[in-house]
């Protein structure tokens, strides 16, 4: 058993897939393929059945999984920390996001990130903020900007306070520049699904005001209920950022809520026992900076 052996195995095991496992590794599926076969041969156990699904793990691949892939996390940050000589990066950064974010200031971030540090490679993965939590938990991620939960067991850094607006399109009925929660909450709203983080925060601003939102459709893909709002009679109730570009274009309009404020806290989340390896932290740096300088009204939380 070897680093090569291990590093083939996790993202075969992550990827569940040989073809993706052997893109993202950069090989030939039939060198995957031979690498595996002989761990499996060394320990004496089947690791993956293959199936219309992919490449499916074992309960031992699940197990062995668990053990290596902080070991191999280590290792990369080690890697990366020897290779980092007169401010040029090398390595790869595993960074998590939520789609309102994603969405808005990635594109911009990540070219400039890539232009700075040409031998860096990035996996961004895009999902629940309680996803993202667990991912990196787990090692799967090295850091992740996430909607600050109730409960957090990691190493957490203040990003960014961003107001909620209400949002509505031009066939809605005209509202105030601001309005009161109370108002809102008798609106026709399209909303989150209540696994979503913003849907969680907003449920919470609710219940501390006695009050119910009235959701009458449930959408997770935030560019959805945009479009639905656009084109139709409903409004919505989402951070400024997710909304940025129909607001600029006057596709939507923005109305402040008020009597309370509603903001959500953006935290930066890493494992308490694992540093942030260098490549990582400098996208998350450049991260970081982009959603500042859109904040579009919110504050440094």
């Amino acid at each position: 058993m070897d680093y090569r052996q291990i590093q083939y195995f996790v993202v075969l095991y992550e990827e569940g897939s040989v073809t993706r496992a052997a893109n993202r590794l950069n090989i030939v599926q039939p060198a995957l393929s031979m690498q595996v076969a002989r761990l499996e041969e060394e320990l004496g156990r089947q690791l993956f059945v293959r199936s219309n699904r992919g490449m499916v793990a074992t309960a031992h691949a699940a197990q062995m999984y668990a053990r290596f892939l902080p070991i191999l996390a280590e290792f990369e940050r080690a890697r990366a920390e020897l290779l980092e000589t007169g401010g040029e990066l090398a390595g790869h950064a595993r960074i998590g996001l939520p789609a309102s974010i994603a969405q808005d200031v990635l594109p911009a971030a990540l070219a400039e990130f890539l232009e700075r540090f040409p031998r860096v490679t990035v996996s961004v993965t895009e999902a629940y903020s309680e996803a993202l939590v667990q991912g990196v938990n787990s090692g799967q991620l090295d850091t992740a900007i996430v909607n600050k939960p109730r409960r957090l067991a990691l190493k957490a850094e203040p990003v960014l306070e961003e107001e909620f607006v209400l949002a509505t399109g031009p066939r809605h009925a005209r509202l105030p520049d601001k309005i009161a929660l109370r108002e809102v909450a008798r609106l026709k709203l399209v909303l989150p699904t209540r696994q979503h983080g913003l849907r969680v925060a907003l449920e919470g601003f609710a219940d501390a005001a006695g009050l119910q939102l009235e959701c009458a459709l449930e959408i997770d893909s935030l560019p959805a209920i945009a479009q639905v709002v656009e084109q139709g009679e409903l409004a919505t109730l989402l951070p400024r950022t997710a909304l940025r570009s129909r607001l600029a274009e006057g596709r939507l309009r923005a109305h402040r809520v008020v009597r309370p404020t509603l903001a959500r806290q953006l935290v930066a989340v890493s494992h308490p026992r694992h540093p942030v390896p260098p490549p990582a932290a400098s996208l998350l740096e450049v991260l970081v900076r982009h959603l500042r300088e859109r904040g579009g009204g919110g504050k440094r939380a």
